[in-house]
């Protein structure tokens, strides 16, 4: 689900007409199954572009918050139920946790421009200098975790020479700047033929998605798309009270 956090630069319209709707339905204003006003209505409430309402009604949708049915109009989604996670953990640690043999094969290890989304999740400016990377982590030889992570260059200045195979990025990462604050969002999804290809699983097969953000001192060091296979894979918390 999309979580909006202040930004210093102004955001885009769009996301402006997203996070309003966001505040309206986490308020219950407009709740489950209610429909929202049309396109055309939201064009004349926020005085934007009908492109640009038309982005935010599909970001929303495609991130579980709105439903669209064509010819008959907008709802609020039911919400999606949302799994509390209290450790973060590297999926190095929880494969030596099994005794079993954790590798990782390094995909993409790049210096890019961050685009809309990625500048959106790391809290920087379109088109600053971030790192990227894929990763495919395997325990005993098996792909059980496709990990695909953005991180702020500033922060992490030399993240593209760590040896991987050797280490993870979420322990560099917690070493260079220590964990303060952590959000995990979790949904069941369907893995893209590539992501199929790289898991070694049938074309379909449900897959379990975690967004992990992580924050040092009120700062986004990285945010990371961690995808699962479900048939290798359960979710499991621990409170105490």
């Amino acid at each position: 689900m999309y979580s909006s956090r202040s930004r210093s630069a102004p955001a885009p319209f769009y996301e402006t007409v997203k996070q309003d709707i966001c505040k309206k339905i986490a308020g219950g204003v407009w709740q489950p199954h209610d429909r929202i006003p049309s396109e055309a209505e939201l064009v004349a409430q926020y005085g934007f572009s009908r492109m640009t309402i038309n982005r935010a009604l599909r970001e929303l949708t495609d991130e579980g918050w709105l439903v669209r049915l064509q010819g008959v109009g907008t709802f609020v989604a039911e919400p999606k139920g949302q799994s509390a996670l209290f450790e973060v953990r590297s999926i190095a640690e929880e494969i030596a946790a099994r005794r079993h043999q954790h590798r990782c094969e390094v995909l993409t290890l790049e210096r890019v421009q961050a685009n809309a989304i990625q500048a959106s999740a790391l809290n920087v400016n379109e088109s600053d200098v971030i790192f990227h990377s894929i990763m495919v982590h395997y325990e005993n030889d098996l792909p059980v975790q496709i990990e695909d992570r953005c991180v702020n260059a500033d922060i992490a200045v030399d993240y593209l020479t760590q040896d991987y195979r050797q280490t993870t990025p979420h322990a560099y990462l917690s070493r260079i700047a220590p964990l303060t604050e952590g959000e995990h969002i979790v949904e069941a999804v369907r893995a893209t033929a590539q992501e199929c290809a790289w898991l070694t699983i049938k074309e379909h097969e449900p897959c379990l998605l975690i967004r992990r953000t992580t924050w040092s001192a009120s700062r986004i060091v990285s945010h990371a798309r961690l995808l699962f296979p479900g048939s290798r894979y359960r979710l499991q918390g621990r409170f105490i009270s």
